[in-house]
This record gives structure tokens, C-alpha cells and sequence, in this order.
């Protein structure tokens, strides 16, 4: 199954992202990489690392990010991850993105077929 990231600068927001996607596919592999170590606002190299490491499997891991040094920060993850194992990121809207992979997830989606739902969830009016 596919493992999904969730990078916040806000440790809070991060956790609350995954709470919620629980409500529609809980047992999937997902991790929260928010905040610093201390617990304040940012973004960390090593909780990224941790949380890709916690939920990789074959089938790989999609890291979704909030804005700015997350995805800096996640590219640098990404630049540094073994050869062969397979860990991207999504381009969309944090929360409708994560609901929308751990649904796919959940339903044995491979990575490309994720990303390629994950690429339409910018576009999803809500009005």
C-alpha cells in the first residue's frame, strides 16, 4: 500500500490532516512531519525522514505539503532517499489531497494512479 506524508509547518495541523482522513480510510500507512523537534513552527529535515522511513513500503510514499521550506524541505528528503525507492511529491490542496490519497490508498491504488487523481484535486470547484 502506498504511504502518505503529510509536511506542515504546524505540528497541530499536520496530525489534524491525518484525524480526518482516518474518518474515510483509517489503517493506511500515513505520517504527520509537522513542526520543529521543540514543538514551535517550521519545518524539519529529520521529521520528514522519519515519517517517509515510518510508512515506506514498495509500493513507495507520496509526501503532501503545506507551502514554502515544507516543499524545500521535502525536495531535500526526496534528493537524499536510496536509489530504488520511490518517494514523490503531490502538487495539490493539502487536506482535499490527503483525504483524496488515503482514499485511493485504501482502495489498492497504485502511486501513479494516486498522483494522477491528486493532480485534479486544485481544479475541484467547492461552490
Amino acid at each position: 500500500m502506498v504511504g502518505i506524508v503529510i509536511v506542515s509547518h504546524s505540528r497541530a495541523l499536520a496530525e489534524g490532516v491525518i484525524d480526518l482522513t482516518k474518518m474515510m480510510a483509517d489503517g493506511i500507512p500515513i505520517a504527520a512531519a509537522g513542526g520543529l523537534e521543540d514543538g514551535t513552527y517550521g519545518t524539519s529535515y529529520g521529521r520528514i525522514r522519519d515519517a517517509v522511513d515510518l510508512v515506506y513500503s514498495d509500493d513507495g510514499v507520496i509526501i503532501l505539503m503545506d507551502m514554502g521550506s515544507a516543499v524545500m524541505t521535502a525536495r531535500m528528503v526526496i534528493e537524499t532517499e536510496e536509489a530504488g525507492r520511490r518517494v514523490v511529491m503531490a502538487d495539490c490542496p493539502l487536506v482535499e489531497g490527503a483525504v483524496t490519497a488515503s482514499i485511493d490508498a485504501k482502495l489498492g491504488r497504485s502511486i501513479d494512479e494516486i498522483l494522477r487523481d491528486l493532480s485534479e484535486t486544485g481544479s475541484i470547484s467547492k461552490l
